[in-house]
């Protein structure tokens, strides 16, 4: 049964859709679980926050020089919301983006992150035509490095005491994917952007 108007990517299991006013209690449900905030900039999410941050991103476009945006990730069945996507769109250099992604812990371990992903690089490369993906990751987040590897990302770099979250310095992984190598990688099936 189809319960949602417009997605920018579709899998057989998944869309990547705008955020709506609807999402923001489950958004916050996520985002303030310890275990979600772990590897992320932020700690005791406040509904506040998620409310205003929904708010935003139902304003904001993909693809704007110098912005970041969040793409909603739900079930294509039920169009529930189940994690999110992000894409920022270098101000220099708008050929370059850069992905992020956080999927709720009751749909992890299901393959939906490595499908999210997935769908978002098709989108990236198939109808914004960018040049090239990168995203960062903690070098501890295991589940992530993980996701980005079997997508077919590279590392392409270990950056030392990066920045500084909780009080502490973080390493990342740089991961990195041209749009020349993405071309004719197998890919969950997908329907045409709406």
């Amino acid at each position: 049964m189809r319960k949602y108007d417009h997605f920018f990517e579709k899998t057989e299991r998944l869309i990547l859709r705008r955020f709506n006013i609807n999402d923001t209690k489950y958004f916050h449900f996520y985002r303030s679980n310890s275990e979600v905030a772990k590897f992320q900039s932020w700690e005791n999410y406040q509904y506040h926050e998620a409310k205003t941050f929904v708010n935003e991103q139902i304003k904001n476009n993909p693809n704007q020089p110098g912005t970041w945006f969040q793409f909603a990730i739900a079930l294509a069945e039920t169009n529930e919301l189940i994690g999110d996507c992000a894409l920022h769109t270098l101000l220099n250099e708008p050929r370059i983006v850069e992905i992020g992604f956080t999927l709720s812990p009751e749909y992890q371990g299901n393959g939906y992150a490595n499908e999210a992903v997935c769908a978002l690089l098709h989108y990236i490369f198939n109808s914004l035509e960018k040049h090239k993906v990168i995203a960062f990751s903690d070098v501890r987040n295991t589940k992530s490095i993980a996701v980005l590897e079997r997508v077919g990302m590279r590392r392409e770099g270990h950056l030392l005491q990066n920045y500084m979250s909780k009080g502490q310095w973080i390493d990342e992984y740089q991961y990195s994917i041209l749009k020349s190598e993405w071309e004719g990688t197998t890919y969950p099936s997908t329907s045409e952007t709406k």
